[in-house]
């Protein structure tokens, strides 16, 4: 396989930031609502779980549209965020915020399962013993869930490389500044004689696809195995 041109290197280097940045990001909300949506019990809690979920039922056009309508510089939260500097709208930021969108209900879909697999029994037992709610979550919930933790790290990692129709819509295909993997793939498959270019890209996002995935693997037996003999 030839070397890759520079315009593939940028997009080989901002899918792998983008990814990384979204899934970082939304790491700590997804911790948080997959809690909720396992332990709690409140008004609310199925509306919760359709708005979680709501990206993976959607065109993902039509989420990289509505966040346009919100997040760019005529919507109403991209207004104020254009006030305090932080544009999103045609930015890498912004493939960002699409990403972490469509790679959410996958986090928490598995984070949830997780936390449902753990006994709570124990939990009810470190509360008997005085012990707070948030910190029988972090010392006796979340431990036991981090296999889960783990692998909807990975997936929302993969699906935040692998995005495509919610970015093109809400930051467009521009080389070197939003230009992703598979918006790059797209790109050269409309270009006369681009065919090698969008293959080495193909061949570069299995490749990275299933690195994340046996890792992903493995750092949950890891773990699977450090739990259970705790």
């Amino acid at each position: 396989m030839d070397a890759l041109s520079p315009q593939e290197w940028q997009a080989v280097a901002l899918s792998l930031k983008v990814a990384a940045w979204a899934t970082v990001l939304s790491l700590p909300a997804g911790i948080w609502v997959a809690h909720l949506l396992a332990r709690g019990r409140f008004p609310g809690r199925s509306v919760l779980n359709a708005v979680v979920h709501l990206p993976l039922i959607l065109p993902p056009v039509v989420t990289g549209y509505l966040l346009l309508l919100a997040f760019g510089r005529e919507g109403p939260v991209g207004g104020l965020l254009e006030d305090m500097g932080l544009v999103l709208a045609f930015r890498w930021t912004g493939a960002v915020l699409a990403a972490a969108v469509m790679a959410f209900p996958l986090m928490v879909r598995a984070i949830r399962l997780s936390i449902e697999a753990v006994d709570p029994g124990l939990e009810q037992a470190g509360a008997t013993l005085g012990a707070s709610p948030i910190w029988v979550f972090l010392t006796v919930t979340l431990p036991l869930a981090l296999p889960g933790i783990i692998a909807g790290i990975i997936l929302a990692f993969a699906k935040a490389m692998g995005e495509f129709g919610a970015t093109i819509t809400f930051v467009a295909n521009i080389p070197g500044q939003t230009q992703t993997l598979p918006t790059a793939i797209h790109a050269f498959l409309q270009l006369p004689g681009g065919e090698a270019s969008a293959m080495r890209l193909v061949v570069i996002s299995v490749v990275i696809s299933v690195s994340a995935l046996v890792v992903s693997e493995l750092l949950a037996r890891r773990v699977s195995r450090r739990v259970a003999g705790a």
